[in-house]
């Protein structure tokens, strides 16, 4: 009984693991949404702008002159870099909860083994 205990906590243990892992990427997806949506706008502004337009980039407290192809180049760098990491933290998430569903199936297989355990032993009693 106490064994079985054990491996029901253990496999729980694991289980709020996965999930708190989850809730992570989570964020972090949401948060490259974000950045992905403002590099979307920014991307939609330099388009609109002709070739000759004057473009400032900011870095720290101070604005650059920056050409707008080269402004434009870097948007969109950023733009397939952000759209990389969200495949990798989409493909984590789907990995996550493949694993959160193999914790789940696990965790109810012990309980019912736990049950049929203390079925038996009050039946013994």
């Amino acid at each position: 009984m106490e064994d079985m205990q054990k491996k029901i906590q253990s496999e729980l243990d694991s289980f709020k693991l996965v999930q708190k892992e989850y809730q992570k990427a989570i964020s972090n997806r949401q948060q490259l949404d974000a950045q992905l949506n403002e590099n979307q706008i920014v991307k939609g502004e330099l388009d609109i702008l002709s070739t000759d337009s004057v473009v400032y980039k900011s870095v720290g407290p101070i604005l650059i002159k920056t050409d707008i192809t080269e402004a434009r180049q870097n948007v969109e760098k950023r733009m397939d870099f952000i759209n990389k990491e969200l495949k990798r933290v989409d493909d984590h998430l789907t990995e996550l909860e493949k694993k959160q569903n193999n914790h789940r199936e696990s965790l109810n297989k012990l309980q019912q083994q736990f049950q049929q355990a203390h079925v038996k032993a009050a039946m013994r009693a």
